[in-house]
């Protein structure tokens, strides 16, 4: 029976190779960035969980999307390295697409931007920088192929919260798109009152500027000090929907009005407010941004939020990962108000940029690993300690949270990994570094004693593998995911959670 499931897998992961290279072979490229970063070598398994082989192809829903890498054997590459990334975009346009009743496009699913979306409840560091928190389980009794060798280590770093009076002051060019796919209900006037709700918590020593961009761009209050919050207010409401989606022009003067407003020794971002869904002008985020950031010295920062049922999440989220920044979604009134009322003043400050994350396994404890997500965030190991190398920017109060699933030697026992994170002083751009080391007894817990956020934390990243068509989704029941995140506690986070695996159930299963 064993040998028949065996060569049923092999035949399946062949199919899957197959129908990959001849997607690709028809479909050509589509001109973005893409990293191999985390595969084995094709042909090799190294016993990953449901036994597909570590180097097949991912699946592809002919959108360009990524279904995750195979897992990696830890003799011969026992480094894991990537920018930390805080984007919570994914699982929120996810949730929206799931509520009306539609399958979210599998190139849109990011599962760390999913995981990244719940409170981690890490320990805080006592200075700037992170604090390194790690944990580990068993894999729950439901998961499938699991045995007692598989395990899952969650890596959490951590950055101190900040509070208002202690912030250095914010310069802040919001560019607003009022192209006419901004005219459905729930973008420009969700838009508009967010930016209303903002200005008012800022500090009257803050500089406020408006640009608006339809077929072309527009300037409607230049850099201004908060103190005027009557001529702050008029020009949100001079916001109106027209014309078509002119982004780079939109981009192009934010930028030039951020550069001329340019406030030493504050934090100057641009805040990109849009549907992602250009049609004029250049819509390649990539050469756009670049050269953009080289202008403005890596000084002015971007991040973006996005909204709408119609929502361009590739183009937003190259956006933000090419400008140092982050991207978020708002799909109602409840999350807007949640952003603009908590997330957005808590980013005003920075505390790291170009922060990365490095785990390394030890080959005499792990036989192999998986990082779950970061498909497009992966570094080589040598970029870890190469300052020039982009990693991620993180604020205030920031958790960022990797999962990998892990598969130990028989009789493992003492050093599992090390954990690394190095990121550079806003203010000096000075690098530090922390690291930590974990234990194979760290990750010997029972799933149902592991704590809340870490069973949350797996009911999120494989639900996002259901979604996005991983290989790694056989492994996992979506009815198993519901009742998981449900029984996490007493939770709303959790409870959101469960509701949209339970909207899911009703498309996929």
């Amino acid at each position: 029976m064993a040998g028949r499931h065996a060569a049923r897998r092999l035949r399946l992961a062949a199919v899957v190779a197959l129908a990959a290279t001849l997607l690709a072979a028809c479909g050509g490229t589509d001109g973005l960035d893409s990293d191999s970063g985390g595969k084995a070598a094709p042909g090799q398994n190294y016993g990953t969980p449901g036994g597909m082989v570590g180097g097949a192809t991912p699946e592809s829903d002919g959108d360009a999307g990524r279904a995750g890498a195979g897992e990696v054997s830890a003799a011969d590459r026992p480094v894991s390295t990537f920018a930390v990334d805080v984007d919570t975009a994914s699982y929120g346009f996810a949730k929206r697409t799931l509520e009306s009743g539609r399958r979210p496009a599998t190139s849109t699913i990011r599962p760390e931007e999913f995981v990244n979306s719940f409170d981690q409840q890490y320990r805080e560091p006592e200075g700037n920088g992170f604090s390194i928190n790690t944990d580990g389980t068993r894999m729950p009794s439901t998961h499938r192929g699991a045995d007692e060798s598989t395990r899952l280590l969650r890596v959490g770093l951590q950055t101190r919260a900040g509070s208002d009076a202690g912030r250095p002051d914010a310069a802040l060019t919001f560019v607003v798109d009022v192209s006419g796919s901004m005219s459905e209900p729930g973008k420009l006037d969700l838009v508009q009152r967010g930016l209303h709700t903002l200005v008012d918590q800022l500090r009257p020593t803050d500089s406020v500027a408006l640009v608006a961009y339809s077929d072309e761009a527009e300037v409607l209050r230049p850099m201004t000090q908060v103190r005027d919050r009557d001529g702050v207010e008029a020009a949100i409401d001079r916001l109106k929907v027209s014309g078509s989606t002119n982004l780079e022009a939109g981009l192009r003067l934010g930028y030039d009005t951020a550069r001329k407003g340019f406030r030493s020794n504050a934090t100057n971002r641009v805040i990109l407010l849009s549907d992602g869904l250009p049609n004029v002008g250049k819509t390649d985020a990539t050469p756009l941004v670049r050269e953009i950031q080289e202008a403005a010295a890596k000084q002015i920062t971007l991040m973006g939020v996005g909204v709408g049922s119609d929502y361009g999440d590739r183009l937003m989220e190259q956006l933000a990962d090419k400008g140092d920044g982050y991207v978020v979604y708002v799909s109602s009134q409840t999350e807007a108000d949640r952003v603009f009322v908590q997330q957005l003043p808590a980013t005003v400050a920075v505390r790291a940029l170009d922060a990365k994350a490095q785990v390394e396994f030890d080959p005499k404890t792990v036989l192999s690993y998986r990082l779950i997500g970061y498909d497009n965030r992966a570094l080589a190991a040598s970029d870890f300690r190469n300052d020039r190398v982009d990693g991620g920017e993180v604020g205030p109060g920031h958790a960022v949270t990797a999962l990998y699933a892990l598969h130990l030697r028989p009789g493992a026992e003492g050093h599992l990994a090390d954990v690394r994170v190095r990121w550079q002083d806003p203010a000096t751009r000075q690098p530090s570094e922390l690291a930590r080391p974990v234990k194979v007894t760290d990750l010997s817990a029972d799933f149902a004693e592991s704590p809340r956020p870490l069973r949350v934390d797996y009911a999120a990243a494989y639900l996002a593998e259901v979604l996005r068509a991983s290989r790694y989704a056989e492994e996992v029941r979506l009815a198993d995911l519901h009742t998981i995140a449900a029984n996490a506690g007493d939770s709303a986070q959790a409870d959101d959670l469960a509701s949209t695996i339970n909207d899911a159930i009703k498309l996929y299963d």
